[in-house]
């Protein structure tokens, strides 16, 4: 994707609208995909907000025609401030430069410009009609909040955010294997907004056996009709953890068991779809790549993989984890298993170098979100 250069030509009124247009995309989290969270904001031809927007559904209206009804004629002669270059293709819905120039409006902001071969272009449409279009502004913080989908776009596989839980000396159960519950319930609740933003969530054999969890997403204040499920995979390359009555069967999201091509599934017919992939090279599970790559066939643009530290460590093993939300509760335990297992590091000079982006207070835990030291995806070609 090329990158953008600075907007030095941006009046303080249309970086305000930026932020604000950051803000409204964000609120399409777990609703868009596989289409890019966006949003809107049209200022009229005096620099006052007209309409505001954003892409609120798969196959429903774009953030800018939002935002276009909300400002009626007076996006005539006025500024479009968007999160990412409209685009310039009809699919489900027409294409937003089109309705831009038809709108009247007099210039266009955008923060990254679009890097699917369908949909580019938008930027040179509006540039050959007349209006005036600029590229750039707070492009960081836009592609952070749209992360998933540019990371699906440009690596041809779902953004991978890993999340654990563990005391404060890395450990995710006791010695017995007793892991319940290390984090607060604020931790847990964050967790929750975290599987409803995703599109699949990912667990191992080994956290099946143990936890038999039911990896739905559930928020408080929230209906279930308002909160979208994740697709619940479980990888399970011998076929051995996922048994009727498992909690991850129980209907109220789709699932999904990823197994061996050669593992013998006949007891999970009727049970949930199964996924056929090949081994590791090292037998010892599945390939990662493949799994991302069938998952990315079936429109799953982002991945929250919950564990347990034997998947982790192969998701790092593969390079294919993009961010890290550690849960630290203020607990010593001295032994039992580590965060992650075996992820093919084996001196110091390997180590996986993270990037702290935020911290915050949640109870009595700290979590920690950090990020592989890598270029930012709106600067990769």
């Amino acid at each position: 994707m090329r990158q953008e250069d600075p907007v030095a030509t941006a009046a303080p009124v249309e970086t305000v609208a930026m932020r604000r247009a950051i803000e409204l995309a964000a609120r399409g989290l777990g609703h868009t995909s596989p289409n890019p969270v966006v949003g809107c904001v049209v200022l009229d031809a005096e620099g006052r907000t007209a309409g505001e927007g954003w892409h609120e559904r798969a196959g429903g209206p774009h953030a800018e025609v939002h935002a276009l009804r909300a400002a009626g004629d007076r996006a005539r002669g006025g500024t479009a401030v968007v999160t990412l270059e409209p685009c310039n293709h009809t699919g489900r819905t027409g294409p937003c430069a089109r309705a831009l120039i038809d709108a009247g409006v007099a210039r266009v902001v955008y923060a990254v410009s679009d890097p699917t071969p369908t949909a580019t272009g938008g930027a040179a449409t509006l540039a050959a009609a007349g209006v005036d279009v600029e590229g750039g502004l707070l492009a960081d913080e836009a592609a952070a909040g749209n992360e998933a989908w540019l990371t699906s776009v440009l690596r041809g596989r779902p953004f991978v955010l890993w999340k654990y839980a563990a005391s404060l000396d890395g450990r995710i159960a006791a010695a017995d294997g007793t892991s319940r519950w290390i984090s607060s319930p604020e931790s847990r609740a964050d967790v929750h907004r975290l599987r409803a933003a995703a599109d699949a969530v990912i667990v191992g054999s080994g956290t099946a056996r143990a936890d038999d969890p039911q990896l739905g997403a559930r928020i408080s204040g929230l209906s279930d009709d308002e909160i979208s499920q994740p697709l619940r995979v479980v990888v399970d390359s011998g076929a051995t953890a996922v048994k009727a009555g498992a909690r991850v069967l129980d209907g109220t999201a789709p699932t999904l068991i990823a197994v061996a091509e050669d593992a013998d599934a006949t007891h999970l017919d009727g049970l949930a779809p199964l996924l056929r992939l090949p081994r590791a090279a090292d037998r010892r599970g599945l390939h990662i790549p493949a799994l991302l790559q069938a998952l990315h066939e079936r429109d799953v643009r982002s991945v929250l993989l919950e564990g347990g530290p034997t998947l982790a460590g192969a998701f790092l093993a593969a390079q294919a984890v993009d961010k890290v939300v550690g849960y630290l509760a203020p607990v010593l335990l001295g032994a039992g298993p580590a965060a992650v297992g075996d992820a093919g590091i084996t001196t110091i000079a390997q180590a996986l170098r993270l990037d702290v982006t935020d911290t915050a207070r949640l109870g009595p835990d700290l979590r920690i979100t950090a990020t592989p030291l890598r270029p930012a995806l709106h600067e990769e070609n």
